[in-house]
């Protein structure tokens, strides 16, 4: 609100309802629907403009946004809280795949040569080979060959085969297939908690947010009351200088001090704005559309004056290695690192492979299947490899220790860190609810000597002066209330966000 003209310039013979509908438009500034203008014609042809530019509102009432339906808004729809869903689904991903090193394969080889009239020779073979968890392959299959010049080594004929392929050293305990496996799952509970870490980061952004805006909206509230005050002490003070039972100097310090809260109103009003559309940046449609908080949408101040109860610092301090999801990230990337150390610790082993076959004839015909059978229709093969140093082998195992050493090293010290700060944040929250404490006694006082002064000022007995400077101090430890209460909820909502609470 800017008045034009000052009061010290009106003429004489200004009509009180004039000045009354200057107030009764003070009065409706924190809920006035729309701009206007209103303009004011003196006898002398002076015009007076009020703006009056709080809100650019709708007609639709003021409606309350609570910081429970804002952060279930931020929950469902934000695109951080989206993608930390897509890092489950990746990891739900990476086991299926993994799952899929042990899916049932079947092979099929054909092979025919005929040159010159001449059948060289026909080879068909088809086999289905099934992984298992426990690191032996089975294998079921048969041969078809026949022709001039098959090779000797092929049953001529049909034959079926019915057999396994282990590794006896170097992959009996663990291989890449099942060590990828186990990997994945544990990448399945990775990702669910660091889900959790981007949504705790998320949430955390979110709460500030909304009581900086809440913050902002309680002083431009303030601010509101004040100028409202000051405009009815200056409508009267102009009322008794025309009946001469005050002095200009009178009207001059009533409307400086009138303009004063206005400059201050309307300060709160950009920072409450530019909250409002901070606090947008937060605000999604279910279709992942941005949208500006519309202008009827108030904070919850209630909530704002609230003091949280403070949870048992050594509690939280004790369970931060199991609620915080970073922490529990580390726990996760450990035992992956264990795993592949075990994986790495198998390459310094030789590879010896043992394949067994039970042969047949014809198609599966294993009838009469006795210990001579077996001793006459069987198929073995054993593959030994063993590099001669093993310098790959002892490096990437070694490489693998460092990695868990440091990877413990940086839970610890995260752990330490998270503590720390958890322990910084707890003592500033105890401290600000004592200071809260004490600005509300401050300013019960400070409004008992406003109410004093004003009181001795109807009598005679002060001036505006006194009084200005009882509501200047008054204004200024509620402003002091203001901020405490904001970085009170900080440092209450930081110890959550230092637990990693905030689901």
């Amino acid at each position: 609100m800017k008045l034009i003209a000052p009061l010290q310039n009106m003429p004489a013979q200004l009509k009180a309802k004039e000045i009354n509908c200057i107030v009764c438009a003070v009065k409706l500034l924190p809920t006035i629907k729309a701009k206007c203008i209103m303009v004011i014609n003196y006898k002398t042809g002076l015009v007076l403009a009020l703006l009056l530019a709080v809100f650019n509102l709708s007609a639709r009432e003021v409606q309350v946004l609570t910081v429970e339906d804002f952060i279930r808004q931020v929950r469902q729809y934000h695109p951080v809280a989206l993608q930390a869903n897509l890092i489950v689904e990746k990891a739900e991903a990476s086991l299926l795949s993994a799952k899929g090193g042990f899916d049932p394969v079947f092979d099929m080889d054909v092979n025919n040569k005929t040159l010159d009239g001449t059948n060289y020779y026909n080879y068909n073979n088809a086999e289905i080979k099934v992984p298992t968890l426990i690191g032996v392959d089975v294998k079921a299959g048969y041969e078809n060959s026949n022709g001039v010049y098959k090779n000797p080594e092929l049953t001529n004929g049909v034959a079926s085969y019915l057999g396994i392929e282990i590794s006896l050293l170097n992959g009996l305990l663990t291989d890449k297939k099942r060590a990828g496996l186990q990997q994945a799952k544990i990448y399945m509970n990775q990702g669910s908690q660091e889900r959790l870490s981007m949504i705790n980061d998320l949430l955390f952004e979110a709460y500030m947010t909304y009581w900086q805006w809440a913050a902002s909206y309680q002083l431009f509230k303030t601010y509101t009351n004040y100028v409202t005050i000051a405009t009815n002490r200056a409508r009267l003070v102009e009322i008794t200088f025309r009946n001469g039972d005050r002095s200009m100097a009178d009207t001059i310090e009533a409307f400086t001090q009138l303009q004063n809260f206005q400059l201050m109103q309307q300060d709160a009003l950009v920072k409450y704005k530019n909250k409002t559309l901070d606090l947008s940046k937060y605000l999604w449609t279910e279709e992942t559309n941005p949208y500006i908080l519309p202008g009827w949408y108030i904070p919850d101040t209630s909530h704002f004056e609230r003091l949280l109860p403070l949870k048992n610092l050594d509690l939280l301090t004790g369970q931060l290695a199991q609620t915080h999801p970073e922490l529990r990230t580390y726990e996760y990337k450990l035992e992956i690192l264990e795993v592949e150390r075990r994986l790495k610790f198998q390459s310094l082993l030789p590879s010896v492979t043992l394949k067994a076959n039970l042969l047949s004839k014809d198609y599966f015909d294993y009838k009469g299947l006795d210990a001579a059978f077996l001793e006459n229709n069987y198929k073995l093969g054993l593959g030994i490899q063993m590099p001669i140093l093993v310098r790959k082998g002892r490096g990437d195992y070694k490489m693998t220790k460092i990695k868990l050493r440091e990877t413990s090293l940086q839970q610890s010290d995260k752990l330490w860190q998270l503590q720390n700060k958890m322990g910084q944040y707890y003592n500033e929250a105890v401290i600000r609810q004592e200071q809260i404490q004490v600005a509300l006694s401050m300013f019960k006082n400070y409004m008992a000597l406003l109410k004093f002064e004003e009181l001795r000022f109807s009598q005679g007995e002060s001036s505006l002066f006194f009084i200005n400077s009882r509501e200047n101090k008054t204004l200024e430890i509620q402003q002091k209330l203001i901020e405490l209460r904001l970085k009170y909820l900080e440092a209450v909502y930081a110890i959550d966000w230092t637990g990693g609470l905030n689901r």
